[in-house]
């Protein structure tokens, strides 16, 4: 009887589709940028074995594979944070790395040309053994590994709809749960008048329905509007190094204000909260303007993006905002548009801020 070694056997359709959730959760990571995220989203969906599908995910962290690879005694030492060297680096680590170039700096272990150097070598690591090579030989602890969201098998990106529901699902309950966990405030007292009121107690008062306001889907025309005036209210301009729109909620990373050497990651559903402390960014980074977006073309094409992604009944999981980095479009301000169904076909396209549209990737099936 001959034998089949394990990497022979044939995907199926989940094997293809659980792969895709992992190359979605690196895509978000910044492990992987848009292009090469695309490339392997596309080979994910044509392969036909399980060594096709594990070759697309074997150099990205993911949360089993510190187990997986040190049962099959990877070759390379692993790093820290139990991965081997060459395993792809997250937007986390690289932040972690920035912390440390920084403190370092500032403890006048690196002259301020040596700073400045690293930090740009910084912005273009791909690898952890990239980023140790950066701070090998400085005094005080290394970036701090930081575990990979556990991911469950299932859909991939396109099933963004239905993701960005959940997350704000998500964000309603924290909030309530930090409600309810914070001590009752003082209530000042209350004037002395001839027939005063009753006092409210703290239990009525968490029987008030809440006002909410809502937020339109931010990938349509009016969702895009809303989203630019309340960015120009928040920071005071309408400049960003990239911006993700999903339609329950956004991703924005931009320079501190005031520090162009220093860039903070937002998320804004309704209003913007900052994700972490501030981390290293150079000054020349390439930025878009959202002053420059016309936010009426923009939001016209993706009313009619199933079409032109060719994806059946598809709808828009996700627009971005930033400078591209890969040809023929590289260095130019661009909005990509990308569209899903409940099949699990998508389709892509790139359009200019004036709404002109550049290139597309449709779906192929």
């Amino acid at each position: 009887m001959s034998t089949v070694f394990p990497g022979r056997l044939r995907a199926r359709d989940i094997d293809r589709a659980e792969t895709a959730t992992v190359l979605d959760g690196a895509y978000a990571e910044g492990q992987l940028g848009a292009a090469e995220y695309h490339d392997r989203i596309a080979q994910a969906r044509a392969a036909k074995t399980l060594g096709e599908l594990s070759e697309l995910v074997a150099d990205l962290q993911t949360p089993d594979a510190r187990r997986v690879r040190a049962g099959r005694g990877a070759a390379a030492a692993a790093t820290a944070s139990g991965y081997p060297p060459g395993t792809r680096a997250r937007t986390a680590d690289r932040d972690a790395a920035g912390a440390v170039l920084s403190r370092a700096f500032g403890e006048g272990q690196l002259a301020e040309d040596e700073y400045r150097v690293r930090a740009e070598l910084l912005a273009d690591a791909v690898t952890l053994d990239d980023l140790a090579e950066l701070t090998a030989d400085l005094q005080g602890a290394r970036p701090a590994p930081v575990p990979p969201p556990a991911r469950s098998g299932g859909q991939g990106r396109y099933f963004a709809v239905i993701g960005a529901a959940a997350l704000a699902v998500a964000f309603g309950t924290f909030a309530l749960v930090q409600r309810e966990a914070e001590p009752a405030p003082a209530v000042p007292p209350v004037a002395a008048a001839p027939e005063p009121a009753a006092p409210m107690s703290y239990a009525a008062l968490n029987e008030v329905e809440p006002l909410v306001i809502p937020t339109p889907d931010l990938v349509t025309e009016a969702g895009l509007a809303h989203f630019v005036d309340h960015y120009r209210t928040e920071f005071g301009d309408t400049v960003a190094d990239e911006i993700t729109l999903f339609p329950a909620h956004a991703r924005v990373t931009r320079a501190l204000p005031g520090q162009p050497n220093r860039k903070v990651t937002y998320t804004y559903t309704g209003g913007f909260h900052q994700d972490s402390d501030p981390t290293t960014r150079s000054v020349d980074t390439p930025t878009v303007d959202l002053a420059a977006v016309d936010t009426a073309a923009i939001g016209a094409a993706a009313g009619t993006a199933a079409a032109t992604a060719r994806v059946p009944d598809g709808v828009v999981s996700m627009i971005e905002l930033d400078v591209q980095s890969s040809d023929p479009l590289e260095g130019r301000p661009a909005v990509s548009i990308h569209v899903g169904n409940t099949f699990d076909e998508s389709g892509w396209f790139v359009l200019s801020p004036a709404g002109e549209v550049l290139r597309v990737w449709p779906f192929d099936g």
